[in-house]
């Protein structure tokens, strides 16, 4: 069952739109590399599509009407989008969830130290990464600074060409003898994963006797550093203890290939599904059947834990005060709602890659270029910690695609005793509800940077919105 690349069906009209959407996508992974800034974007352009706040919403005192969109927001992590449909909420909705945070390395509370006359942050890596792919590249630092009075100092350097950058320092070859002989998770430690930030000694007045004098006479580097910090920011080293500080790869997202086809960036895993989804919402016909959700949601690599992520309470929370402005209050109708849902658990799938081709089980696997990958199941081994679809459900999905057209194919996770993954999907699965993960093929997932084919990202816009449209 060999699928066909999806570029030979492409009118000249197909292309333009293709190149449409992924200038966007270039623009929005380029410009939005935090879980927070995703979030911030995608409300600006809910907005500008019509939607208004869940608190907007209740304060009008009316009752919500087919075609109303609301949104909520959870610590500005996490976002819900509703387009209410035709038919009572306890029909079920269709749900596109996706994530939008990112492995990356975090800055820790109390990161700042000199060593040899140089000044380096400590980090602490977020979510699963090869550790070593992060040394000697540019690197830049976004976040938020929480000061005690209860304001915030947003930060971003190192993205503009005329900031610095940053960096994380490897041995030369030439004495890395004893380094190239370990195993490659022990090449870089994570404790080494320090970023350097300084390098230029504060002038000192040898006869200032302050407690700050001589802090700076004994860390000149670090001082300086501390000035500058407190220059721009307004912030102490104390001030680290409640800052989200993230260390990304500095540098816009590029096409990539002599033909253009893919795109070259960081943070493709997951947010080549969260903006097909995110558009995908947007566009919606005013008229739907279903009501429309997308849940772009935050610490899917950490295991969808904590307040924002995918197993708090914030999506069953919000679909209830959706379902009450609807009129339809009660827990038994929310119950109903939740159950009678569909989902499309939207994350990337591991893309097939030559070089590596033993790692695949190449019937069963996902190719750049082919279009929507479904995974009917995920999990590692034996299937552990998967969502399993049903097949009924399965075959109602492939139906939705081939009547709209959409090219799609369907994949496992690598061979099946090699390794496995997971998603959000179990997580929503628990509620009766018919899930099944889809998303975009993604070649070199987890790293620095990724590759996603321009194809594979049309594909699964338009399956998005034949989804939402599913009766």
């Amino acid at each position: 069952m060999e699928r066909e690349n999806a570029w030979k069906k492409y009118t000249e009209s197909d292309v333009a739109k293709l190149e449409k959407l992924a200038a966007g996508y270039i623009d929005f992974i380029s410009e939005n590399k935090t879980e927070r800034e995703c979030c911030t974007t995608a409300i600006k352009m809910a907005r500008k599509a019509g939607y208004i706040s869940l608190a907007e919403a209740q304060s009008r005192g009316s009752k919500l009407r087919p075609g109303d969109r609301v949104y909520a927001h959870n610590c500005g992590k996490s976002l819900m989008l509703v387009q209410v449909g035709k038919l009572s909420m306890q029909r079920g909705f269709n749900i596109l969830g996706a994530h939008i945070d990112s492995p990356r390395l975090d800055i820790k509370q109390n990161p700042l130290y000199e060593s040899a006359d140089f000044a380096l942050l400590d980090t602490h890596y977020y979510g699963g990464i090869k550790k070593y792919q992060w040394v000697t590249i540019p690197l830049a630092i976004h976040g938020v600074v929480c000061m005690t009075d209860g304001s915030m100092v947003k930060v971003n350097v190192g993205e503009d060409p005329n900031d610095p950058a940053f960096v994380i320092t490897d041995l030369l070859p030439h004495l890395g003898d004893e380094q190239m002989k370990k195993l490659a998770p022990k090449v870089v430690e994570g404790e080494d994963l320090d970023v350097l930030v300084g390098g230029w000694p504060a002038a000192v007045d040898e006869d200032d006797e302050s407690d700050e004098g001589k802090a700076a006479a004994k860390e000149p580097v670090k001082a300086r550093l501390l000035a500058l910090l407190k220059e721009k920011y307004g912030m102490s080293e104390e001030d680290f203890m409640s800052a989200e500080l993230e260390v990304v790869p500095a540098g816009r997202a590029r096409e990539c290939g002599f033909d253009r086809s893919m795109v070259l960036g960081y943070g493709q895993d997951d947010r080549s599904c969260a903006y097909t989804s995110l558009v995908a919402q947007l566009e919606a016909p005013t008229q739907l059947e279903h009501t429309a959700i997308c849940l772009l949601v935050d610490k899917e690599e950490i295991g969808s834990v904590g307040a924002t992520g995918m197993t708090s309470m914030f999506f069953e929370n919000t679909v209830a005060e959706i379902m009450e402005l609807a009129g339809e209050a009660g827990d038994l109708p929310l119950r109903r709602a939740l159950a009678n849902s569909a989902m499309l658990s939207s994350d990337v799938s591991a893309g097939f890659d030559p070089l590596y081709a033993s790692a695949f089980e190449t019937k069963n696997a996902s190719y750049l270029g082919r279009g929507l990958v479904f995974n009917k199941f995920t999990g590692a081994r034996g299937k552990s910690g998967s969502n399993d679809s049903n097949a009924e459900y399965v075959a109602q999905v492939r139906r939705v695609m081939e009547d709209a057209g959409v090219s799609y194919q369907t994949a496992e996770l690598g061979k099946v005793d090699i390794g496995g993954g997971g998603t959000i999907a179990y997580i929503l699965a628990k509620y009766g509800m018919d899930v099944i993960d889809s998303g975009v093929a993604v070649l070199s997932m987890h790293a620095p940077w990724e590759v996603t084919s321009k194809a594979d990202l049309f594909e699964a816009k338009k399956g998005y919105l034949a989804f939402l449209g599913l009766v």
